[in-house]
């Protein structure tokens, strides 16, 4: 009998490529939101460090979407992932 491993994109933003060898994105075998967080700590530490503050909570101005919608509208860091999924990491643009 084979497993079959669920695999999600991770969509990188310009800014944080440069902690993960200039990828674009990254394919990952994570069950929900915060697996992803803990897969990206062990593998890309500091494309981590730029997504989570020093207590493992999201930055205030990163964002988190699985698909379109923010994981603030669903179930935050507990966001369920299935086969095909997209997160995406998008920083907070300001100016004036």
């Amino acid at each position: 009998m084979s497993v079959t491993r669920m695999t999600i994109t991770v969509y990188i933003p310009g800014p944080l490529r440069r902690y993960c060898g200039g990828a674009a994105r990254l394919s990952l075998s994570s069950a929900n939101v915060r697996a992803v967080l803990v897969d990206l700590e062990e593998r890309y530490p500091d494309l981590y460090s730029g997504v989570c503050d020093e207590t493992g909570a999201v930055r205030r101005h990163v964002n988190l979407f699985v698909n379109s919608d923010h994981i603030r509208d669903r179930d935050g860091l507990d966001t369920s992932l299935v086969q095909g999924d997209e997160v995406i990491i998008l920083p907070a643009v300001s100016g004036g």
